[in-house]
């Protein structure tokens, strides 16, 4: 008897292992850029870009003119209002940079941020679907990541995951000969 029960798990680990596997497939990106939440994110992340935007031109416009006054003035200086007026561009320049790098990290962290809740209705549904269809993974078509899908044991999922989106669907049908 000790021995059946240990045969009988490996015999169904076996033929488990030998059925094949069904996964879907879908381009990610495709269905995320269609969901309304994305528009939503995508419009406030460029509404967010441009006032860091206006912020740093303002910061360069400063530069600039405090740029061009130094040009206009340096043969009349003194060496001390000489040196302070450089260290003045200096520190202008430099708090620049240092603004379009942290602004750079801030925008990024936002477009985390407000894509999140896309991301996470776009997952839900595939986690939905997978279960609902006894897949076993779902791929990501996106970049050429998977350039062969055998279409035996592959099942592009997409006007599913649209439906459960409440998106249109987009059947493409082709025609030959005509």
């Amino acid at each position: 008897m000790k021995r059946f029960s240990f045969i009988l798990p490996l015999l169904l680990f076996c033929i488990a292992s030998s059925a094949q596997i069904q996964f879907g497939y879908v381009s990610y990106e495709q269905v995320l850029k269609e969901l309304p939440e994305y528009a939503k994110a995508t419009e406030d992340l460029a509404a967010l870009k441009a006032k860091y935007e206006a912020e740093a031109q303002k910061g360069e416009e400063e530069f600039q003119h405090k740029f061009v006054d130094f040009l206009q003035g340096q043969k009349d200086f003194p060496q001390a209002i000489m040196q302070k007026r450089q260290a003045e561009l200096q520190t202008l320049m430099d708090a620049g940079v240092s603004f379009r790098m942290k602004s750079q990290k801030l925008i990024a962290q936002a477009e985390k941020d407000l894509m999140q809740d896309a991301y996470k209705r776009l997952n839900s549904v595939l986690l939905e679907i997978g279960v609902e269809y006894g897949y076993g993974f779902i791929l990501n078509t996106d970049d050429n990541n998977c350039p062969y899908i055998n279409p035996v044991v592959g099942v592009d999922v997409t006007d599913l995951v649209r439906k459960k989106l409440g998106l249109t669907t987009t059947t493409q049908t082709t025609t030959s000969g005509e």
